[in-house]
């Protein structure tokens, strides 16, 4: 029903049914010109794998590549396990470090928690060190050397419901 007051007769209006029944949700990470180095990096180290890379370079006709960005990467998919993100490097005047937002990378054991931690916290910043905590048994904080923040963690067993 139209409840603007002007409509001599009342009108239905429905609401377009979603075609797809669930979103799904992406992150895209942005880097300051070192987008492909990280990407290789973590598929290398983390058992990633590139799925797509563009360079603003290999674009199609009409170009419209930013000023110091020509290898750059326009646009690039990474998948971890049923995870995808997406990344490029935005143009240096637009370009800001990630702050605020962490992607947690959930891992199977104390030993693989470990081994992730000093991967990423190499050449990077601990915020917050590798220890047991009251939601996991191990759990890190940490900005890698590529500006990405992480949070690494092996959690504890839910507990059983009663």
């Amino acid at each position: 029903m139209c409840f603007c007051g002007l409509c001599a007769v009342p009108v239905f209006i429905p609401f377009p049914e979603r075609k797809i029944k669930a979103m799904k949700l992406t992150t895209q990470l942005n880097f300051g010109g070192n987008c492909a180095e990280a990407l290789r990096y973590y598929e290398e180290h983390l058992g990633g794998k590139i799925i797509f890379s563009m360079t603003y370079a290999e674009m199609p006709e009409p170009k419209s590549i930013p000023p110091g960005c020509e290898q750059g990467i326009l646009h690039a998919t990474i998948q971890f396990g049923e995870s995808t993100l997406m990344a490029c490097d935005a143009p240096p005047d637009r370009f800001q470090p990630m702050r605020s937002a962490y992607l947690a990378l959930s891992v199977d054991s104390s030993e693989e928690a470990e081994r992730v931690h000093a991967l990423l916290s190499e050449g990077g910043e601990v915020f917050m060190p590798m220890a047991e905590t009251f939601f996991a048994i191990r759990f890190s904080m940490l900005r890698d050397r590529f500006g990405v923040l992480w949070m690494v963690v092996y959690q504890r067993p839910a507990p059983s419901a009663a």
